[in-house]
């Protein structure tokens, strides 16, 4: 006879207790026992005692079975922990899933293995029972042909009950979303009032729930060195580099001498920089309730002075063209409102690659595959699937939100972004060639781009800090299971994981530099934290700064509605209204912009997710290193900041989701 000491914890949101009743087995290396109860689970944690009359030996799974006679009641179980009779340690056996239906789940000992390193067999067959449910579960499917695969889900009911938002996360979600298209709608009305000739009419509908910085921008939106400013760290610090060379796309026609000097000798001084949008040329422009809109391919050169401050020097709108005359340049020196437009077509440019390029591609569908491939490869008990997990939470049912409202037919970009009605896909598929594997790992990128060791890049400082970290975070659990580099290529879950990824998922990257394999733990080290970064810091960097620079919308248009501009002395106040977003577009623009970028309420902090898949002393040790360092840097970032007249905020660790949520 022997007494079991067991605790059931529940999860903590709306409708995660159950009214039916929970049979529950312990299943050991000797034997089985049902336990004599009939758990109604509510949430929090609940322990019990329960006498066996045999000796289980160590305990190997527990099984469960929900039993309901006329409602399907979901239990959501965090987790079980028993400790059996005597000296014995405490078995954790985490869940983390909702519990339905009346069939049994297997819930099998925490401690982490990679396959084949258990020699009961009874592990290997769990693995390897539950990879093929999860396979069934978890599909790919085609979004748009050429595009990275997503999860097999028209909308957010079709998906995986596991993968669904929470209670809380929906509601908030889904209310202020209705919130913001009401108020979208009095503003709208409100509008309808008064006149909308000049850029003071913006302020009718500048958020009302702006932050500190939004207004910043609000105020200071013309200055050129805010314009430069944001190249390096606003909402899209992803296109600018470095020159090595003047760009050959850069025509300077006879009477442009002493720019052609400046240019060479900023060059010379290693201070000349640009930001090429050339993969907007030729991209078909939307046509919004019968309204032809249109996009340019801007080229800038920047030059940053002594002091760090980053300035253009010349804005040229579209890339020469045999077809037509050469295009003009636009500089500094031009009449103020020819000036202005020029940079508001360079901002529009910016717009429409951060979210298609940089946001969407680069950070939510490459995040989608690296979960879809994780829960169609990894076991729950390899260590990488307890590794990677807390980093995929909710990604699914974001991008399927974003699918069905976003960038579907008749979306958001088909309403309001003059790259919506089919461009945006066209666009993607240019990006798609770009993403490289290279691109995704910030020490190469930078590197690639010519920004390292820049004081004024708080960006590049950020994100290199934060690769960092967390590569010697994923490198503390690599090493505790992978002591060998022929342990790596011997793991065959780990390999078919990377060939799920840039085989299936990213639709044969390896021309891209995407590994088909891994042959030591070096490589795996340095795939996993960009798969951790990006699902986490980058995204970040690129989601958060929407609301500060995308609210006013002058400084970010959705989209253009009149040509670009081929002469400089006819540009009037009529000419930048009549481009900029009418006030329909532009309240939707700031509708979107609130929702998307706004904090979550839910948010759970990098490195501080509560669920505890890990049960070795040696890998929480690693767990609580990671969230130290991450402390250390939030003081270093908060101590820059205090110096700065505009902060970066964007990658302290406290304001970096967990995983990609928004």
């Amino acid at each position: 006879m022997g007494r079991y000491r067991i605790r059931v914890a529940t999860g903590a949101w709306l409708f995660s207790g159950s009214h039916n009743s929970i049979q529950m087995w312990l299943v050991g290396a000797r034997g089985m026992a049902e336990l004599e109860l009939q758990l109604r689970p509510a949430r929090g944690e609940e322990e019990f005692e329960q006498d066996v009359p045999n000796d289980l030996g160590p305990l190997q799974f527990v099984k469960l079975r929900k039993h309901h006679s006329l409602v399907d009641d979901a239990w959501f179980c965090d987790h079980i922990t028993v400790r059996g009779p005597g000296a014995c340690a405490e078995a954790a056996f985490p869940c983390y899933r909702w519990v339905r239906g009346q069939g049994i789940l297997s819930l099998p000992e925490g401690t982490a293995c990679l396959a084949g390193d258990n020699a009961l067999d009874v592990f290997q067959r769990h693995r390897e029972k539950e990879l093929k449910e999860r396979q069934h579960i978890y599909r790919w499917a085609t979004w748009k042909e050429g595009l990275p695969l997503t999860i097999a889900a028209n909308s957010k009911d079709e998906l995986p009950p596991n993968e669904r938002f929470h209670e809380e996360k929906r509601l908030d979600f889904e209310l202020t979303l209705k919130a913001g298209i009401l108020e979208f709608t009095h503003k709208r009305v409100y509008t309808l009032l008064s006149s909308w000739n000049h850029l003071e009419n913006f302020n009718q509908i500048f958020c009302s729930q702006k932050s500190v910085l939004a207004e910043k921008v609000h105020q200071c939106w013309q200055d050129d060195e805010l314009f430069g400013y944001q190249f390096l760290n606003g909402a899209n610090p992803m296109l600018l580099r470095r020159s090595t060379s003047l760009p050959s796309r850069l025509v300077l026609p006879s009477g442009t001498e002493e720019l052609r000097a400046q240019l060479e000798k900023e060059l010379q001084n290693g201070s000349l920089f640009e930001a090429d949008f050339i993969l907007l040329d030729g991209i078909p422009a939307n046509v919004i309730q019968g309204e032809k809109q249109y996009l340019a391919a801007p080229l800038v050169m920047l030059k940053m002075e002594p002091n760090g401050k980053l300035l253009p020097m010349v804005i040229q709108l579209q890339p020469p063209n045999s077809s037509s005359s050469t295009p003009p340049l636009f500089l500094p020196s031009d009449p103020p409102l020819a000036w202005l437009l020029a940079k508001s077509w360079v901002r529009n440019s910016d717009f429409q690659l951060h979210q298609l390029q940089y946001h969407l591609l680069n950070t939510h569908l490459v995040a989608e595959v690296i979960a879809v491939a994780t829960m169609r490869c990894l076991s729950e008990l390899h260590p990488l699937f307890k590794l990677l997990v807390p980093h995929i939470r909710y990604t699914m049912e974001i991008n399927t939100r974003a699918r069905t409202q976003l960038i579907s037919e008749g979306g958001i970009f088909d309403k309001a972004m003059s790259t919506g009605g089919g461009g945006h896909v066209v666009l993607l598929h240019r990006a798609g060639a770009q993403l490289t594997y290279c691109s995704l790992c910030v020490p190469d990128d930078l590197a690639d781009r010519r920004l390292l060791g820049l004081p004024c890049a708080l960006y590049a400082h950020d994100a290199l800090r934060l690769w960092e970290i967390i590569a010697r975070y994923v490198e503390g659990i690599v090493h505790l299971f992978y002591q060998r580099d022929d342990v790596v290529r011997g793991d065959p879950e780990l390999q078919a994981w990377c060939r799920e990824i840039t085989e299936v998922g990213l639709c044969q990257a390896q021309d891209r530099g995407f590994p088909v394999s891994f042959q030591s733990q070096a490589q795996l080290c340095h795939f996993l934290t960009m798969c951790v970064f990006t699902c986490t810091a980058q995204h970040a960097a690129i989601n958060q700064g929407q609301l500060d620079w995308y609210a006013w919308v002058p400084n970010a248009p959705c989209t253009m509605r009149m040509p670009p501009p081929t002469t400089k002395e006819d540009v009037t106040m009529a000419t930048v209204m009549g481009s900029l977003p009418d006030v329909r577009q532009a309240c939707l623009q700031m509708t979107i912009t609130w929702h998307l970028g706004r904090q979550q309420p839910d948010m759970v902090p990098l490195g501080h997710h509560k669920e505890k898949y890990f049960s070795s002393p040696k890998a929480k040790a690693v767990l609580k290193q990671f969230q130290t360092d991450l402390e250390n840097l939030e003081k270093e970032i908060t101590a820059r900041n205090e110096q700065l007249d505009l902060p970066y905020e964007y990658l302290k660790p406290s304001r970096i989701e967990n995983s990609v949520t928004i």
